[in-house]
């Protein structure tokens, strides 16, 4: 029964506009740069080399879903745990999150693919699991969660 008052209160909530619409970011933590601050600079001028065709995108996923075991945390669809019950803390990134997409250059990405992120879960890919032109083929395709 607890559920349906829940569910009902959050319908109010929504229906009376008091919820915020169409972004995920409704965290601040979800903004935050992972990139150090005296790194970041260089991390934002790295530029991915690969054109986002569809070939290079089906190439990301194919990897994101297999070697790179990305789906692993971030999901088939590419929106992390967040729809797990009980699971609390930071979770993996949900890269269907407009607000996130907008906030990240490429390079940040593959410097999170190269270093991981502290005080997480992310883990460094490269070069123990993707080499370097991999990791830019699945950042096209994390990319094409926020279109």
């Amino acid at each position: 029964m607890m559920g349906c008052k829940m569910r009902s209160l959050g319908f109010f909530i929504l229906c009376a506009g008091l919820w915020p619409l169409g972004s995920e970011a409704a965290d601040p933590e979800v903004l935050k740069r992972r990139v150090p601050p005296a790194q970041i600079e260089e991390a934002r001028s790295w530029e991915n080399p690969f054109p986002a065709t569809p070939e290079n995108i089906q190439n990301g996923k194919t990897i994101f879903h297999g070697k790179a075991y990305c789906i692993t945390c971030h999901g088939k669809n590419g929106k992390g745990l967040g729809d797990i019950p009980g699971l609390t803390g930071k979770l993996p990134r949900n890269f269907t999150d407009k607000d996130w997409q907008a906030a990240r250059a490429d390079g940040e990405l593959l410097w999170i693919l190269k270093n991981g992120s502290s005080r997480t879960a992310m883990v460094s890919f490269i070069p123990r699991i993707l080499t370097e032109d991999e990791a830019w083929h699945v950042i096209l395709y994390v990319r094409s969660f926020g279109k």
